[in-house]
């Protein structure tokens, strides 16, 4: 007789987890302009490990358009002393080395064994057509959590509390989360969940994930 599974859900970021990091294309851009890469991404968007109102915040829990926020950063960044163009920045966000196809498996590996899965997102309504457009997310996940659509971003615990229940978990205790951004893993471990941080090489967050289901 087997014995009983300890988790029953596994929650995911998507921006650093099945993507480079946007982050990394900040700092690259920041570099580049030989600003401090640790200013540039907090005048861009905002203290990330907290949820405010930064215009990166606004427009992630879908309060206001991407132009606005844009209008609002660049005119944040000049004040500062550097350029800010969201097409200079993300053409730096350039496909990575990592075989990205791993966390597509491991998300697999975890629907075979029963769990239920959910991306757990902060993004922007511009985008979304986008970024949904690149897996087969019908197939991947029972649940999409995504900022701009909930009002709510991560870290405020509403969002996780929302993915749970979507996914049918009510003890945090049983769910798994993976994201690329401490602060966010850190506010999944206050609510009680077992949070993985996901480095660069993701491969030895997947190994952790797949030792514990």
């Amino acid at each position: 007789m087997s014995e009983p599974r300890a988790f029953d859900a596994v929650l995911w970021d998507y921006g650093g987890i099945f993507t480079a990091s946007p982050f990394a294309a900040a700092h690259a851009y920041a570099r580049s302009q030989d600003v401090d890469p640790a200013r540039m991404v907090e005048i861009v968007f905002g203290a990330y490990d907290s949820d405010t109102d930064h215009a990166w915040h606004q427009l992630e829990r879908g309060e206001i358009s991407f132009v606005d926020a844009l209008a609002q950063i660049k005119a944040a960044a000049a004040a500062h002393g550097f350029r800010f163009d969201t097409g200079e920045m993300f053409s730096m966000m350039v496909t990575d080395e990592i075989d990205r196809g791993l966390v597509v498996e491991a998300v697999r590996m975890v629907r075979a064994k029963g769990l239920k899965t959910a991306i757990v997102t902060n993004n922007i309504r511009e985008y979304g057509d986008a970024w949904r457009g690149q897996f087969p997310l019908d197939e991947l996940f029972d649940a999409i959590i995504d900022s701009c659509e909930e009002g709510v971003r991560k870290p405020d615990p509403t969002i996780f509390h929302t993915a749970l229940a979507r996914v049918g978990t009510t003890d945090p205790s049983r769910a798994i989360f993976l994201d690329d951004f401490p602060g966010n893993v850190d506010a999944a471990r206050a609510l009680g969940m077992h949070a993985i941080l996901v480095g660069e090489d993701p491969a030895p967050a997947l190994d952790e994930l797949l030792s514990l289901v």
